[in-house]
């Protein structure tokens, strides 16, 4: 502490901006990166200042995630643009753990569509590998003037949900004026 000023020369020791703090707090939906490959939109549950994201067998596709010790993670305002671009810390929560028992009925309650009670929801996950991980913020954050300028819109990927889209049927020959 510098005595002449009164001022603490202390270092704010919070990991974590209020932007970040603020963006995750109101955040349902995330943008997910492994290892510089594309962005996943995945549907997320805050506690604690981290993201609960849940991926595998017949939930949401992040691949890479479950195996990842590091992602980046971009979360959207509200005007729907994206506010902050911030690395993560993946931890996977494992069935059994204490961890476990405290987020995974939480991420199954707020699941939407689920089939059945919660509680069958998280034994699902456990019997059949599902990953539930927690993404904490692990660095600098990228907000405002330092984010990209242009649209970052990339092509949709080939998925075998996709079809060609056929011309619609005509009976007879329409005639042009």
């Amino acid at each position: 502490m510098r005595e002449d000023a009164g001022v603490s020369d202390e270092v704010d020791e919070r990991l974590t901006p209020p932007l970040v703090d603020e963006a995750v707090k109101k955040a349902a939906v995330a943008w997910v990166s492994v290892a510089g490959g594309p962005a996943y939109a995945l549907w997320c549950l805050p506690l604690d200042g981290a993201l609960l994201v849940v991926t595998g067998p017949g939930e949401q596709s992040a691949p890479g995630l479950a195996d990842a010790d590091a992602a980046e993670v971009s979360l959207r305002g509200d005007h729907g643009g994206r506010i902050v671009t911030w690395p993560a810390r993946v931890t996977r929560l494992r069935p059994g753990t204490e961890e476990w028992e405290t987020a995974a009925p939480l991420v199954a309650a707020k699941r939407l569509n689920a089939s059945g009670p919660a509680a069958d929801l998280v034994a699902r996950w456990a019997s059949e590998g599902c990953a539930v991980n927690l993404l904490s913020p692990a660095g600098t954050a990228v907000s405002g003037a330092d984010l990209p300028a242009d649209s970052l819109a990339e092509q949709p990927r080939e998925a075998p949900v996709v079809r060609a889209t056929r011309k619609p049927f005509r009976l007879h020959k329409v005639r042009r004026r």
